[in-house]
């Protein structure tokens, strides 16, 4: 089994990658002119069916697609749409999406849309069949998000405790900064580790998959929200202040964790499944 990044998905990392930052600074706010220059590109519509105008492939193949539009804080609905919404969509809608012709978000088991004031249409899911498959395929993709989130708040961390200095010396130096971050790092790369792993179980509809989309979404959620407080606590003041923008990341995070229960509910029903 191949475990390792194929060259076409490095490739579309560093594409996505590029595209964002070139686009969306990390204050930027979304433009919706903007999206189906993302439609163009292919990357609302890489799960979509062939038929409906899609790639016609996966989760596994837009996950990188998903960690770079959390490390880049995109302000818009992509995963709202792309990640949760896409198996609730009928054929036209999918064909929409793909086109970069609408976006959408979804309302399920009682609970609010998420990005609903930004997105075209909220689909209300009442079948307990695509509530199922929209809650695995979306926590596996608010994982990805999570872990690019938490990446890039190590790496704001990072580079201030390697150039602010104190008493002469690069604060990175000292047990209580570098500590802090050692264990961000840890922590996102497992995060990682079970975000992938959640997306390959949805994509290839293992029977574990549940399982698997609950656990990566619990643990990366929580590590993204740790990597943001430790982060700010590292730039200290300056973390702090409004125009910084790890607040922002720290906010999304936030919300991210809270979506569908926060991870208190999410490991009860990984012991309920362990243990029954």
């Amino acid at each position: 089994m191949q475990f390792a990044f194929s060259e076409e998905q490095e490739m579309l990392r560093r594409d996505v990658r590029r595209y964002l930052a070139a686009h969306y600074p990390e204050t930027a706010e979304w433009d919706r002119s903007e999206w189906q220059e993302l439609a163009k590109l292919g990357w609302t519509g890489v799960s979509v069916p062939e038929s409906a105008g899609g790639s016609g492939l996966g989760l596994i193949d837009e996950a990188v697609v998903f960690e770079e539009f959390g490390r880049a804080r995109y302000p818009g609905p992509f995963v709202t749409a792309v990640g949760l919404a896409l198996p609730a969509l009928d054929s036209d809608q999918l064909a929409r999406l793909a086109a970069g012709e609408a976006t959408y978000s979804v309302a399920f088991d009682d609970l609010p849309a998420p990005d609903k004031e930004l997105v075209d249409e909220v689909v209300t899911v009442s079948d307990p069949q695509v509530a199922a498959a929209v809650r695995q395929r979306g926590f596996a993709a608010l994982a990805l998000e999570s872990v690019g989130i938490a990446q890039r708040v190590l790496e704001i961390g990072v580079e201030h405790a390697r150039t602010r200095k104190q008493f002469g010396k690069p604060i990175g130096v000292y047990q209580a900064v570098s500590h802090k971050l050692a264990d961000t790092y840890v922590e996102t790369e497992l995060a990682r580790s079970l975000a992938y792993w959640a997306a390959w179980c949805v994509s290839e509809g293992e029977k574990d998959a549940a399982l698997a989309a609950v656990s990566a979404k619990a643990y990366a959620a929580d590590a993204a929200v740790a990597a943001c407080e430790r982060s700010i606590q590292v730039l200290g003041g300056l973390g702090m202040t409004w125009e910084h923008v790890l607040h922002r990341y720290y906010k999304r995070a936030l919300a991210i964790q809270a979506f569908g229960g926060y991870a208190q509910r999410q490991r009860a029903f990984v012991a309920s499944a362990l243990l029954d």
